[in-house]
């Protein structure tokens, strides 16, 4: 009965926000008409189609508004009139009592809140469709945030979801872009983000690892989290005094250096990319802050670290020499690279992907750098390269999202931040690093105990391989030179790549000790490793 009461109620929502002109398919468009009909729901068509579907996620709830957050986040799949008006949904719902919360803290804590906190403010500081914060003091005088997880959500959650696979999988099965934008995996997506922000140990765990990364920093600081007294329901963070990002007047008042923000702001983004591979992919404004103690030199503060995201090391290796090769509008390097890192098909024409990228960027780079769009010339590239049959990893969506946040966000406070002149000095040397002599040998010696455990058993293999050799009849002779070959093409890579680690090691000063100086070693193994690289 509550399924049918909650249909009912959307069906209500849809048409009197006239949802059904997003539908261009008549066949679909003629049935969702007739339902409204049916009802009589029908309202008057006001405002764009985005301002129209923000209204209704914002009236269908904390659950709805929370999808609209994570369809603004997909510009891959969402016209950017309507990923933009998305972009405005305000996670605000009235909080619950805070006897309700009282009571979640001790069950999760196991013990009275009196008995932990010596102080506990009942007026909540914030209170959002998953989770509520108030302030407190713990015994030893410390100023803490106490984040607990609305009680009942996920049964609401869990009810909204079904809902909304039942919807998607209707126009999915009777719509053209239902199916092209595979909205069943959207949601299915969506259902895996929103029940993972349930476990507040996640986010505790993010933050931490986030803080780990810049604690040799002074431009960003991530809240510690008071692992004794947080659960998978309950996460206890210091508190953080600081002045919101968008609050420009009160930075103003302080003497704040917007340029040095904004730039620092970019700075971070890239560190957390490359240097780290562990990015915050929730950076809004409302999630970050500013402390203005120092005016010249600001530091940033983020919070709520539910939503991280990670590159695979290809795709790190490839998206920093896209990016060069675009702000050098080598056009045709850009077109090479998305088909070596296979975001996009072998048989792609290097040609004609070349020319779609050329005609999509070169227009872009007649205006003044401090005018381009970093994050939208992704967009309109990744665009391009759909219609080469490009699948979009989730760690680049994520990537691209927050690249438009922070540009975003560092062009209201200083609006003639240029972040192609910031990125560029910064993947220019991460590339050095990462290729140069040092970058080598730390890679090598990683992986050098695996080859190390491995090199034993290349013998065996060839004289598996011989021995499978001299049994087997005329026929499989050729299946026998196959094995012959990749047993010695493993045998050559393993030892060519152990031949080239013993020659840089012995290079540096450190092993030249152990190895009497010898530079005539560092030299011939160097040597025979790299052709045995070649010759494999």
């Amino acid at each position: 009965m509550k399924h049918f009461r909650r249909a009912l109620k959307i069906i209500s929502v849809v048409g009197r926000h006239r949802l059904d002109e997003f539908v261009r398919e008549k066949k679909i468009s003629q049935k969702l008409k007739l339902t409204l009909m049916l009802f009589g729901v029908f309202g008057a068509s006001r405002g764009s189609r985005g301002e129209r579907l923000r209204l209704a996620l914002e009236e269908l709830g904390p659950i709805f508004i929370k999808f609209g957050q994570l369809l603004s986040t997909r510009p891959d799949l969402i016209p950017p009139d309507i990923s933009q008006e998305l972009s405005k949904l305000q996670d605000k719902v009235p909080p619950f009592s805070s006897e309700i919360f009282k009571t979640v803290v001790e069950a999760a804590l196991s013990g009275k809140i009196t008995d932990m906190f010596t102080d506990f403010d009942e007026t909540p500081l914030a209170s959002a469709s998953i989770a509520q914060v108030h302030a407190a003091t713990t015994l030893n005088g410390r100023d803490v945030v106490i984040k607990v997880v609305r009680p009942g959500i996920e049964k609401i959650i869990q009810q909204d979801i079904k809902l909304m696979l039942l919807l998607a999988n209707f126009i999915q099965k009777h719509s053209t872009d239902g199916k092209r934008l595979h909205l069943v995996k959207v949601v299915s997506d969506y259902r895996n983000v929103i029940f993972n922000e349930l476990n507040l140990q996640s986010e505790g765990a993010n933050a931490s690892l986030l803080k780990h990364n810049f604690k040799s920093s002074s431009i960003l600081h991530v809240p510690e989290i008071l692992w004794s007294l947080s659960s998978r329901d309950i996460l206890v963070m210091e508190r953080i005094y600081a002045t919101p990002v968008t609050d420009v007047q009160t930075l103003t008042d302080r003497g704040i250096d917007f340029k040095i923000l904004a730039e620092r702001g970019i700075e971070i983004f890239f560190t957390q990319v490359f240097d780290h591979n562990f990015f915050h992919a929730d950076m809004h404004p409302g999630n970050i802050f500013v402390d203005t103690t120092c005016p010249n030199s600001p530091t940033y503060l983020a919070i709520d670290c539910a939503i991280m995201g990670s590159l695979t090391i290809d795709d790190q290796f490839y998206m920093a020499r896209n990016l060069l090769a675009i702000f050098k509008r080598d056009y045709r390097l850009v077109a090479e690279l998305h088909i070596r890192s296979g975001w996009v098909r072998h048989d792609t024409s290097v040609t004609e992907f070349t020319n779609a990228i050329r005609t999509v960027c070169e227009p872009v780079f007649q205006r003044p750098l401090h005018e381009i769009s970093m994050g939208l010339l992704m967009v309109q590239l990744f665009d391009t390269a759909r219609k080469f049959n490009m699948e979009v990893q989730p760690g680049l969506i994520l990537l691209q999202k927050t690249l438009l946040n922070v540009e975003g966000l560092g062009r209201q406070l200083y609006p003639e931040l240029d972040p192609w002149t910031s990125a560029q000095p910064f993947l220019e040397k991460w590339l050095r690093q990462r290729y140069s002599p040092k970058g080598i040998y730390k890679q090598l010696k990683n992986h050098f105990p695996d080859w190390l455990e491995q090199l034993p058993k290349i013998p065996p293999l060839i004289y598996d391989a011989l021995e499978n050799g001299n049994s087997r009849t005329k026929t499989n002779s050729v299946q026998t030179a196959t094995s012959l070959r990749t047993t010695f093409k493993i045998w050559s890579s393993r030892s060519g790549l152990l031949l080239v680690f013993v020659g840089i090691a012995t290079a540096y000063p450190q092993w030249q000790v152990v190895f009497n100086n010898f530079n005539n070693i560092s030299i011939l193994a160097f040597s025979l490793g790299v052709i045995l690289l070649l010759v494999r």
